[in-house]
């Protein structure tokens, strides 16, 4: 197997990522294109207390997965993250790089919530968030799955 490492992001201007935004816009997803615009200008740069963004690079230091954490913006709630933005190459799926990297924000998302929760509407998706050990549920607002940390 080869050699994948998860590293934070700490300026995503300086990553190319028009591969991935035009690998996930062809899928349908345009949330790899809003990251981008978000981080351009300024809306969503992942830089707030308790909030990251993490990529997964092969061995030739390529950017073939991303995913952030920030706040949840959408509970009133101070222990709440939400995992957004998250995409993983085609070409690399099924193969543990997915895992490797919710498993990073995960544990970064332990040292500030107690509770992480995220959104996503696919089938793929539900069976993957399942199997890491998320919970299928709406109970807070604009989630589809979640995740309670114990303490």
């Amino acid at each position: 197997m080869r050699k994948y490492e998860v590293k934070r992001i700490h300026n995503l201007l300086n990553f190319d990522l028009d591969s991935l935004v035009k690998q996930s816009r062809e899928e349908g997803f345009c949330f790899v294109e809003r990251l981008v615009n978000d981080y351009k200008n300024g809306s969503n740069t992942f830089n707030d207390f308790g909030e990251g963004l993490f990529g997964v690079f092969n061995d030739d230091n390529v950017l073939v997965a991303i995913g952030g954490l920030n706040k949840d913006p959408f509970s009133y709630g101070q222990n709440i993250g939400r995992l957004r933005r998250f995409y993983v190459s085609k070409a690399y799926r099924r193969n543990g790089i997915g895992s490797l990297l919710v498993k990073e924000i995960i544990n970064e998302a332990k040292r500030y919530y107690k509770i992480l929760v995220l959104y996503t509407d696919t089938e793929q998706a539900d069976k993957f968030y399942t199997l890491i050990g998320f919970s299928k549920g709406n109970i807070y607002s604009n989630s589809s799955h979640f995740i309670e940390f114990k303490r």
